[in-house]
């Protein structure tokens, strides 16, 4: 079973991904990647070298598109439990949860198919024991309504 906890901060090292929950004109923006069916918040693997910060800016402008932005951390998490990425069930990997606003948009580039802009949540997502809580979690802090 996966547990989903949250942090005002950790150690920096720890952080391995970055997730953004991002909007377009007050509607919620997702990704879905070409290989799966289901759809995602914009995000992923830290590089090396690479700050926090800079890996949210990143994957948001592979993952959607992004020209022009605001982007803000929110929180860090957490997923506990056997992942993709945590090997055993013990194991607890971090990451850097972020919001965005998005302005602008160019042609999608990588990965991913295509986007969703809609002003609902999606029902078939890929991480479904994850990123609902994410976002759940930042509606507590008092970014979306």
């Amino acid at each position: 079973m996966l547990e989903v906890k949250f942090y005002d901060r950790v150690d920096d090292e720890l952080l391995k991904f970055a997730v953004i929950i991002s909007q377009t004109d007050g509607k919620w923006v997702f990704c879905k990647h070409k290989e799966r069916d289901t759809y995602e918040l914009p995000g992923g693997h830290r590089e090396a070298g690479e700050d926090i910060f800079t890996t949210a800016e990143r994957e948001l402008r592979e993952e959607t598109g992004a020209v022009n932005f605001t982007i803000k951390p929110i929180c860090v998490y957490s997923v506990k439990g056997k992942t993709r990425v945590n090997e055993n069930e013990n194991d607890e990997s971090f990451g850097m949860l972020f919001t965005a606003d998005i302005t602008s948009f160019e042609p999608l580039h990588s990965e991913i198919e295509s986007i969703l802009i809609t002003d609902r949540l999606v029902d078939n997502w890929t991480y479904p024991l994850i990123q609902p809580k994410l976002l759940e979690e930042a509606k507590r802090r008092g970014y979306y309504v």
